[in-house]
Order: C-alpha cells, then structure tokens, then sequence
C-alpha cells in the first residue's frame, strides 16, 4: 500500500530526481479513486517479493491494462515504494547496514535519470532490472554493484578448467558498473571488491562465493585497439580472465551505455572523449562490439 502523506519524502530518499516528485505524488491519487489500480499494486507487490532473496528468480509482475497514460511508465516505480517494507525488512533480517541498503535502492533513481537522458522525461526503461534491488538480489559497495547469482554453463566450465573448486550452477558474485558513479578507477574497483569480500561472508555465511563474473561490453578486447594502456577500461578489463566470447555483435550496448540511447544513429553520435571516439570510430569503420564474458577468483 502506498502511503501517499509520506510519498515525497520516500521517492527523494530514493534519489528519485527532484523535477519527478510532484508528477509521482500527483498520479498516485489514482490508486485510491481506482480501486481495480489498488489491487493491481498490491498483486504486483506480492508477486515480487514472493521468496524475497531467493537469487535466480525472475518474477513476472501481472500485465498492465492499456489507456494508463502516463502512469504506465511510472507504475514500476510505484510496485518498487510499495515493496519498501518487504525490502527494509530483509535487509533489517540480513543485518544489512542503513548506508548500503539506501545507496543499493537509491539505484532507482539513477535509472529514472537514465531514463531522462534517453527520452527526455521521467520513468524507467528497464523496470526489470530494479527487481533485483528489492529482492536482496545486489548490493551497492563502492563504486561497483555485486549481485548474488549462478555461473552459467561456459563461465563455469571456464572456471573449473582453470582449477578452482567451482561448478556451473554454483554461486558468483556477478559485478555491474553503474553510471553517475564517477571514475572506474583500480582503486576504487580495489575497494569495492574488498568491501564484497566482507560483506557477504558476514550477511550471507552459507553461500560461498569463489569467482567474481561481469558480463560487458567493457571486456570487449577489441577496446585496447582505441584506448591507451593507462585507461581504467583496459585495467577494469586486466581483472579478468576470460570465459568466452560472443559471436553475435551487441553494438546497442557501447552506443546505450556511452550516449545515453542505444538507438541513435552511428553517424550522429558525438566523439568528444576518448571512449565515445572508439566506440564511434569502429562502428564508422564497419566493425562490431561484442560482450565480454570475464571471471576472476576472489
């Protein structure tokens, strides 16, 4: 249930951007006029926190009905204020402390802007990714997240031929870079993985994490053909070792990641720094970026 006398001071401790707070406090008035609204957040809610923590599942919330207007794009963020006492609540059970629990889902606000940034008003583009976050799923530690996950099958191999006690289907902590985070420096990625070490010995004892995994157009080795040695890239990238590579190009993702819009026009995209000149300047040249798919032991 949202508590709408509380909603504007909720959606800022969320990060959520400023300019969103009336918009979202304005239409959250239609869950009381609407009641079939109401009980669809509530249903929404019971689905996603069914099995809170549980890592693997992918829960899909109840469809929405059309003609929402501009509560279709905001209602994700609705199901994610109206899961917050679920959430705190595990974390409060995990022993999660207050700092990590609101920087991980102060991630919801970072996605709005996101979505700003790609189409110039508020909502969230990919509302299944912040599932994870109100799951107990991933954690925000340092400059890098930390989702508790599986290998899959060729990272586990890769893994296990490499000699460590590993398995596919065994626990990994899957890193992600978030944006607005400033510089992927050695240190601070250093940091973060120190801090992950920690952390999860200590909330989550009876899972062991052997091997670090990301999954990333950063790990795309063709990116040391444009970036000079010293870049936190290529060192972000000196992490890992890698599992496999794709055959299939995802040229969506640099150009998403680094402008903001996987669908702008290659010949249009600005090259004012020197990831946004590689990125443009291979496509420009006829060639692809692939996912990198890296591991590193812990």
């Amino acid at each position: 249930m949202l508590l709408l006398d509380d909603l504007p001071e909720t959606l800022l401790d969320l990060a959520v951007p400023h300019e969103d707070i009336n918009e979202l406090t304005s239409l959250a008035a239609r869950f009381t006029a609407e009641p079939g609204l109401g009980e669809l957040l509530e249903e929404s809610v019971r689905v996603l926190v069914q099995d809170i923590g549980t890592v693997g599942v992918h829960p899909e919330l109840p469809a929405l009905p059309e003609k929402l207007g501009d509560l279709e794009r905001w209602f994700p963020v609705y199901v994610a204020v109206a899961a917050l006492p679920h959430i705190r609540a595990y974390h409060r059970e995990r022993g999660i402390p207050e700092d990590i629990a609101r920087r991980t889902l102060a991630d919801l606000g970072r996605h709005i802007a996101l979505h700003h940034r790609r189409r110039g008003k508020g909502g969230l583009s990919v509302p299944g990714w912040l599932r994870l976050h109100f799951r107990g799923e991933i954690y925000q530690l340092g400059r890098l997240q930390f989702q508790r996950s599986r290998l899959g099958n060729r990272t586990g191999r890769a893994v296990r031929e490499a000699g460590i006690d590993a398995e596919p289907g065994g626990s990994c902590l899957d890193l992600h870079i978030p944006d607005y985070q400033g510089p992927l420096t050695p240190e601070a990625c250093a940091d973060s993985i120190a801090r992950a070490g920690e952390f999860f010995a200590r909330h989550f004892p009876e899972e062991h994490y052997r091997v670090g995994v990301c999954h990333s157009w950063l790990l795309d080795e063709q990116l040391r053909d444009y970036l000079p040695e010293n870049s936190n890239i290529l060192r972000f990238q000196g992490l890992f070792r890698t599992a496999y590579k794709d055959d299939e190009p995802s040229d969506r993702e640099p150009v998403g990641f680094v402008f903001g819009n996987p669908d702008l026009p290659v010949a249009d995209l600005p090259q004012h720094t020197t990831v946004q000149r590689a990125v443009t300047r291979h496509l420009l040249a006829g060639g692809h970026w692939y996912l990198g798919h890296g591991w590193f032991e812990l």
